[in-house]
């Protein structure tokens, strides 16, 4: 799990200090070893390119997918890393990202990302009136994410609900409305994102609790497994739901039974106290995401 407020006192956080450049230096963390910035890209262009995750795509298959989903249905995260800073960089695993290992200054990070909220901006215009209104209503869940981590144990939920926005906007960007359809997929991505989340999050439980950073990880502990197999439960049903009231052919339900496999697969192998199981598994769900836009592409080609 990731952290660390830009501007926050208080707090379990405010009480954390900094580690060590030469104890980072030594700890496994998860940015790509030899990976194509290495090779290809000057040195002082690479730290801003990982910021914006090229080096890790994951993310941002998880992020458009669902507004995949959508648009074949129907016919922004820079912020969090600038925030989190500081708690970034009391756990093993991110303390060598660029912003915490101080490859990158906030200030310059603040630069790029409005620059990136530029250029989304400029796309998001492109699109019709409401879906305009709809789009900038999520900046709410945005900007209040990060903190979640630090009131609640379930800053996973708060996650899908901005996550998976595009399952909204794909729909409101095509047909200019919301209908019965895009929520059920939007709710269906909100569980999917549960589950993979607190997959996730069991990677860093043991600094989460050294810092005092809550997560569904920890609130759920022994009990992950049956709440993950509930959660995706959940995702696989609500996203049958929303192929039947779209009307989709047989196609879709074909691929939903390969989509339900692919949850149970990951839930049956599972080991939460392996952390290099818990991140495969989360990387896994791009392979879910691909299967579930592949049952929508067949149902709309077999009504």
């Amino acid at each position: 799990m990731v952290g660390g407020p830009w501007a926050v006192g208080g707090g379990p956080v405010s009480r954390v200090r900094r580690m060590s450049v030469s104890s980072v230096s030594s700890m496994p963390g998860d940015i790509p070893v030899d990976h194509w910035i290495d090779r290809h890209v000057p040195a002082r262009a690479r730290p801003y390119l990982r910021l914006m995750r090229f080096d890790r795509p994951i993310g941002t298959w998880l992020l458009v997918l669902p507004c995949w989903w959508s648009v074949v249905l129907a016919g922004g995260a820079r912020e969090s890393t600038i925030i989190d800073r500081d708690i970034d960089a009391n756990v093993a695993r991110t303390a060598v990202r660029p912003i915490p290992s101080g490859a990158v200054t906030p200030r310059r990070a603040a630069v790029l990302l409005a620059g990136l909220l530029v250029v989304g901006l400029v796309v998001l215009l492109q699109l019709n009136t409401f879906a305009i209104g709809l789009g900038a209503a999520s900046l709410v869940l945005v900007l209040c994410y990060p903190f979640m981590k630090r009131i609640t144990f379930w800053p996973q939920i708060w996650l899908g609900l901005t996550f998976n926005w595009g399952a909204l906007l794909g729909w409101a960007a095509v047909t200019g409305r919301l209908e019965a359809p895009a929520v059920a997929l939007y709710a269906a991505g909100l569980f999917w994102t549960l589950g993979y989340d607190t997959i996730y999050a069991h990677q860093d439980k043991e600094d989460d609790m050294r810092i005092g950073v809550k997560s569904s990880a920890l609130a759920l502990a022994e009990r992950t497994r049956p709440a993950v197999a509930i959660f995706y439960a959940l995702t696989v049903a609500l996203t049958a739901l929303a192929g039947l009231l779209a009307g989709l052919g047989e196609g879709f339900w074909g691929g939903m039974g390969l989509t339900a496999v692919h949850l149970a697969w990951q839930v049956a192998t599972l080991d939460i106290n392996a952390s290099a199981d818990c991140l495969a598994k989360f990387r896994s769900n791009r392979l879910y995401g691909v299967l579930v836009l592949g049952a929508i592409v067949a149902g709309v080609m077999t009504r």
